[in-house]
């Protein structure tokens, strides 16, 4: 049994392209294959009971970037994985609440849009568990968003000095999540690095895991590893 759970565990899940390329598939078989091992983790951490688990999807002009065969076919692929999640009577029996965090809505085709929302919807009141997933999302352009909604509205009111970190903190687009206690990145390749803009305010005092596994290859068994290398950390927060 894991003596110590991390309350929030959020996942850069990196290397599907690289998968593919090494075997001499396209693109896309990459992610079909990181979209099956994200279904094995999300349900390995509710076996585990991870209150809230989130996973950097794209960023926000991360679909933008692609060749137009890869972009549809990862389209597709965000089609099938979130139709299957909706449906999943898992989420129902232990009431996990979907929350997709982003610019979707601003990027995705009307069906996948109708898709999510649909979703969020149905899981709303769900409170046992939060699934979360940032999709065409970057924290830079986040953390600058809510910098400037707070500076109007302080500027309006003429008093700066009550501004605090929780009034910036409420208009990030990830306010309602709670402080990251661990951020695994999957296949660093012996590179280990955090993205820039990757939930930055919840991040400040992260516990860190890097796997050299692609996200192909970082499967339960993976995420369940990386759990108990936290468990047996001696957990100190600030400087």
């Amino acid at each position: 049994m894991i003596s110590q759970l991390p309350t929030h565990v959020a996942i850069v899940p990196d290397g599907n392209r690289r998968w593919a390329k090494k075997r001499n598939l396209k693109p896309w078989e990459g992610h079909k294959q990181g979209a099956q091992m994200i279904e094995n983790i999300a349900k390995e951490g509710l076996n585990l009971k991870i209150k809230y688990l989130t996973f950097w999807g794209s960023s926000e002009d991360n679909l933008r970037k692609r060749p137009l065969q890869e972009r549809k076919a990862l389209l597709e692929i965000y089609e099938q994985y979130f139709k299957k999640l909706i449906q999943n009577d898992d989420v129902y029996k232990n009431e996990v609440q979907i929350n997709i965090i982003g610019k979707w809505a601003e990027q995705f085709p009307k069906k996948l849009i109708s898709i999510l929302k649909d979703g969020i919807e149905r899981t709303k009141n769900h409170s046992n568990y939060f699934l979360n997933f940032l999709l065409a999302y970057n924290g830079n352009n986040d953390m600058l968003s809510a910098v400037k909604k707070v500076a109007q509205s302080f500027y309006q009111r003429g008093n700066f000095e009550d501004i605090s970190s929780e009034s910036i903190r409420s208009n990030l687009m990830t306010s309602r999540l709670p402080d990251v206690d661990l951020l695994i990145r999957t296949g660093v390749e012996d590179d280990p690095h955090n993205s820039a803009g990757f939930m930055l305010w919840q991040t400040q005092n992260s516990q860190y895991y890097f796997s050299n596994k692609m996200l192909p290859d970082f499967g339960a068994n993976e995420f369940r590893e990386a759990i108990e290398s936290y468990s047996q950390r001696e957990i100190r927060l600030g400087g």
